[in-house]
């Protein structure tokens, strides 16, 4: 009876100090992981790079030290690291159709830090939502609406899926129609049109300012208007054209198609 509780003692007492030793090293390592961490988000060579590639790395690196910390704790407890790999093995097929999901997440970020479709900062058509990239993390990317508004998105649906990236070019095309009476003459219709154009300095010269018909409605003619500018400027030309020249054809005399005349029996 002495022999067993005096080998129930020892393993307690050998159990309990790999207990304490791995609560100590946990802490110890989880401080040491925040350290380092913090040391990465100052080296200056990141600052150079992408935003969404700096973001990448130090995820992936955060990471990668938390494997480190887990790992070290198994073995402080005196687990056969043989075991470890075999329950990780055998749980491998479940853990994998359990996070198909995240998984492909996972693979849709690294596609995107890869081929670059887009990058933080770009305005995007995507998955049903569009805004601004505020950032790409590794399983999600996250967007900032115009009314400003948080959207977080699966990188697989980004990834599966067409995505418009608005600001990736220079310039923009304004792209608007104007309704007018079939009356008025097309030359002086024109005329209007492309004067207003021409004189918002926003509006570039070259590709030039463009007004003609598109198409015949009841009563007149629908005309295309078409200015190309910086794709910062896109909103103010468009708002500017879409006040400024209805208001350069009514000052003109230019009104717009005459609704037909409904005739009762």
């Amino acid at each position: 009876m002495q022999d067993f509780f005096r080998s129930a003692v020892d393993l307690c007492t050998n159990a309990g100090g790999k207990i304490v030793l791995a609560i100590i090293v946990f802490i110890v390592g989880r401080i040491v992981i925040s350290k380092i961490m913090d040391v990465v988000g100052k080296i200056k060579g990141l600052s150079k790079i992408d935003p969404t590639a700096a973001s990448f790395f130090k995820n992936a690196i955060r990471i990668g030290l938390y494997v480190i910390l887990v790992v070290t704790i198994i073995s402080i407890l005196g687990v056969p690291m043989a075991s470890v790999v075999a329950v990780i093995a055998s749980c491998g097929v479940a853990v994998g159709l359990a996070l198909q999901g995240a998984l492909s997440n996972l693979a849709g970020g690294i596609m995107l830090l890869i081929f670059r479709p887009f990058a933080v900062g770009d305005y995007i058509v995507g998955a049903g939502e569009e805004g601004v990239v505020k950032e790409i993390g590794l399983f999600y990317t996250v967007l900032l609406t115009v009314d400003n508004k948080r959207v977080t998105i699966p990188n697989s649906a980004l990834t599966g899926g067409n995505v418009t990236d608005v600001t990736a070019e220079a310039t923009r095309r304004v792209d608007l129609t104007f309704n007018v009476a079939g009356s008025v003459p097309i030359a002086e219709a024109q005329q209007v049109m492309l004067g207003v154009m021409n004189a918002n300095a926003k509006v570039l010269q070259n590709p030039a300012p463009f007004a003609s018909p598109l198409c015949g409605i009841p009563g007149g003619l629908q005309y295309t208007v078409r200015a190309w500018c910086a794709t910062a400027d896109y909103w103010d030309v468009y708002f500017a054209l879409m006040q400024d020249i209805p208001t350069a054809l009514g000052e003109n005399n230019i009104g717009g198609p005459s609704s037909p005349v409904s005739i009762s029996k």
